[in-house]
């Protein structure tokens, strides 16, 4: 069996899940795959390994790898290295990340560009997935390559271990010429078809899709294709679906007698705290597009340790009535009171399997449903394709087969991702399916804090919008943010309109707890040196960190009058001066004080005034017409930038912005620009908190 080296560097599990899927398709093809998480380095050693390498490695942060990854990149970073430290290493390198973000695929790509400068040399092209658009786009072709790859980079070193035999060591080997995914494409459908069920002939997957292909063509009064529905010439191809996912987990529901539950129980490794909420105000006008909440926590009673900009988990339920609805869905109201037990299916395929830790021992089947697993989050292939095999009527069969098939991308893009479907979407919309309890994945959401535990000891502060959208799966539906959603339901009863009241002053409503956790990477903080100049961009909720950042700069300089502080940019952007300014008093105490330096604020959706005739709409537009001073931040003064907010457009833009005028103001091509912008990120003075 030709064995070859697989290592993954995962945050939150993606990265770790794909390499074991290639390490479980490995067998099939020939190939024995040596799985390891890059972390666990007493398991592997590169300097001395002689087979081929696989990597697969998530992006984080603002572009950094992994937190399992920090240990290893700081290693191969070290410059006492000889460029030829990794001479002898050929690998393939599989990325993944998300182009909201401006440093797309970042975390394989310093994986991948460092051990390219050590002399390691590619068998196979580097794959960089995008999870805006689907990483399966990218990860099943990757993989499905990968096999021609390792066959063909295993001749080659059988060849050339000839010749060098019979031509001794005096001729200079010939470099690898890495090989493209894309050409390996039709050298890999051979095992693809092999993939759905190893034990089946291709005749049989072949008569499979005719037979599905007659089921799809049955007359029916559509003629648009649907989430249930596809028309011509998906409903009439041959299809490529994933491998099947290999069960791992043997649920047993057992009777239990009544215990109290409450989300105190929920586990997490990280340490949780059951906070009371002491303040709520609504920030924005009833009339404002967006609805904005603050939310101020008593952390007097705990250890919670912080810093201005730092981000915590906040630990919510799913809706009461999602619950139920996905309960009797899979026919388990009775026994939702039950206690769940979990244990490792003895003859798993899965290598490594191991209990989930987000499911505590113990807790009821609605507990866990409640407060475990993200039942509203979009539902990957992989979970379609585990779907098909509990569907029993043979249309919805071949329509779930569509959707997480090669072919059917662009019907899983439109009406399972972008329409937010959630797995009781598809359970609903296909009623024959009667899947396992174990099919269900966990996805949880994270807040950014802007207190200043210098200003408000013992408190804090965080803001938030209402999340809204149209989830169009059978019917349209107006939907809240899981998170957003329960914390705007659970201080509603203390919520006060722009004003700075507490229910401990009003004494009406007794205050509601929740429970919150540390997150681990936080990166986003003030500068050591408080001499140097920052600039703040921060539209909308993106403000948050920055009122925490001068909150804390008010008091340091009240504590240290002589003190030399840098001068502070803060560039704001909302829809409406009169119903979304958030924090305006603040903002003007802060800048009347000289903690603030310069407030530039952009309203997009207001009128120009006066005779104004190109109004400035957005925070980059204001980023323009200041050009020469933020370049001079930057580059002359060693400056700091921080950008807090949406990722989808106002990152992007602001990043291109900057990109403008570091090459006008220094006199630079567009490239150069960009690469001062990257050593800037690398110092770690252009700062990212954005999110989609």
């Amino acid at each position: 069996m030709r064995r070859f080296l697989l290592l993954y560097a995962t945050q939150k599990g993606q990265a770790k899940a794909i390499a074991e899927e290639i390490c479980e398709k490995a067998f099939a093809h020939g190939f024995s795959a040596d799985l390891h998480c890059i972390s666990e380095s007493d398991k592997y050693d590169l300097k001395t390994e002689t087979a081929p390498l696989v990597v697969v490695v998530s992006t984080t942060g603002t572009g950094d790898p992994p937190d399992t990854a920090r240990k290893f990149v700081k290693e191969i970073q070290d410059k006492a290295l000889p460029i030829d430290f990794f001479a002898h290493l050929r690998y393939g390198l599989l990325g993944l990340g998300d182009s909201e973000y401006t440093y797309f695929c970042n975390g394989g790509k310093i994986i991948d560009k460092r051990l390219q400068e050590l002399g390691a040399q590619h068998f196979y092209d580097t794959g960089h997935a995008d999870d805006c658009v689907g990483l399966e786009l990218v990860v099943e072709p990757w993989i499905n390559g990968l096999w021609a790859a390792l066959t063909k980079h295993f001749m080659s070193s059988r060849e050339k271990e000839r010749n060098e035999a019979l031509k001794m060591a005096s001729n200079a080997s010939q470099r690898m010429e890495p090989v493209k995914p894309e050409l390996l494409y039709i050298e890999s459908q051979v095992e693809l078809l092999r993939l759905d069920d190893p034990g089946r002939k291709d005749s049989e997957v072949q008569e499979q899709n005719a037979v599905n292909r007659d089921q799809s063509s049955a007359p029916t009064a559509e003629s648009q294709s649907s989430l249930t529905h596809s028309i011509p010439p998906l409903s009439q191809a041959s299809l490529s679906i994933p491998a099947l996912p290999p069960e791992y987990l043997q649920v047993h529901l057992q009777e239990s007698v009544g215990q109290e539950e409450s989300q105190a129980s929920v586990t997490s490794v990280d340490p949780i705290f059951q906070v009371p909420i002491s303040k709520a105000v609504q920030l924005t006008t009833n009339d404002a597009i967006k609805t904005t909440l603050l939310v101020e926590l008593d952390i007097s009673k705990t250890d919670f340790s912080y810093q201005p900009g730092d981000a915590f988990n906040v630990i919510c339920p799913n809706s009461d009535s999602e619950v139920q609805n996905l309960l009797e869905r899979l026919q388990l109201t009775d026994r939702r009171e039950y206690c769940v037990l979990l244990k490792i299916k003895a003859d798993t395929k899965k290598k490594g399997a191991a209990l989930p830790q987000h499911i505590p021992e113990g807790r009821s089947l609605q507990f866990i449903l409640t407060w475990c697993l993200e039942i509203r989050a979009v539902p990957k292939k992989a979970l379609l394709r585990a779907l098909v095999d509990y569907t029993s009527d043979g249309i919805e069969k071949r329509r779930l087969q569509e959707l997480c098939s090669r072919q059917g991308a662009a019907d899983y893009s439109r009406f399972v991702r972008d329409a937010h479907a959630s797995v009781l979407d598809l359970l609903l919309a296909f009623p024959s399916c009667q899947p396992p309890l174990s099919l269900l994945l966990e996805f949880k959401p994270d807040l950014c804090l802007f207190s200043s535990n210098l200003s408000h000891p013992g408190k804090l502060h965080f803001i938030f919008n209402i999340v809204e959208f149209l989830s169009n799966t059978t019917v349209e539906v107006l939907r809240k943010g899981v998170c957003t959603g329960w914390l705007a339901m659970v201080v509603a009863p203390i919520l006060h309109p722009n004003t700075r009241v507490s229910p401990a002053e009003d004494g009406k409503a007794p205050a509601p707890e929740i429970s919150i956790c540390p997150r681990t990477t936080n990166f986003f903080h003030l500068p050591s040196d408080p001499s140097a100049p920052i600039i703040m961009v921060g539209p909308g909720t993106g403000i948050a960190p920055f009122i925490g950042f001068l909150q804390h700069r008010e008091k340091l300089q009240e504590q240290h009058p002589e003190g030399h502080f840098g001068a502070t940019w803060l560039f704001f952007g909302c829809r409406h001066k009169d119903r979304d300014y958030l924090f305006r008093e603040e903002l003007r105490h802060f800048h009347k004080r000289g903690i603030l330096t310069h407030l530039k604020v952009s309203f997009s959706r207001d009128a120009p005034v006066g005779e104004e005739a190109a109004p400035v709409k957005y925070v980059q537009d204001n980023i323009q017409l200041h050009s020469e001073q933020v370049a001079r931040v930057l580059l002359n003064e060693s400056g700091y930038i921080y950008v807090c907010g949406d990722a989808k457009n106002m990152a992007k833009d602001v990043n291109d912005t900057l990109v403008e005028i570091i090459s006008k103001q220094a006199g630079v091509e567009k490239l150069e620009a960009m690469k001062r912008l990257a050593t800037l990120k690398e110092e770690k003075r252009y700062l990212q908190d954005i999110w989609s």
